[in-house]
């Protein structure tokens, strides 16, 4: 492919990508695209060097880790993941735990 060839192909990749919803991996994985030519490809043709993945009006990448307040008035954080599994209540003391969860999936 020519290199005009190229920045044709990933735009309108980039641009189905956008309107499907989906995570760039999962988009990738769908297409049957290697996913580093895919973050290759969107920061050259977008100017994104963000690490996250999803499309702008998706906005949840791989993971999403939002703080929650709790009753003691400390801050717990919550860690949601795809397919709806969340994981709450975690803090300093327990944030090992999470460590080895995520390594089990």
């Amino acid at each position: 492919m020519t290199t005009p060839d190229l920045h044709q192909f990933w735009q309108e990749t980039l641009s189905d990508w956008q309107a499907s919803g989906l995570s760039g991996a999962a988009y990738c994985k769908q297409e049957s695209l290697v996913y580093h030519r895919f973050v290759y490809w969107r920061q050259k043709l977008t100017g994104r060097v963000e690490s996250s993945d999803e499309p702008v009006h998706a906005r949840s990448g791989f993971t999403r880790v939002t703080p929650t307040p709790t009753p003691d008035a400390g801050v717990s954080l919550t860690v949601s993941l795809p397919g709806g599994v969340s994981i709450t209540g975690l803090h300093a003391g327990n944030i090992d735990l999470l460590g080895a969860v995520l390594r089990q999936l």
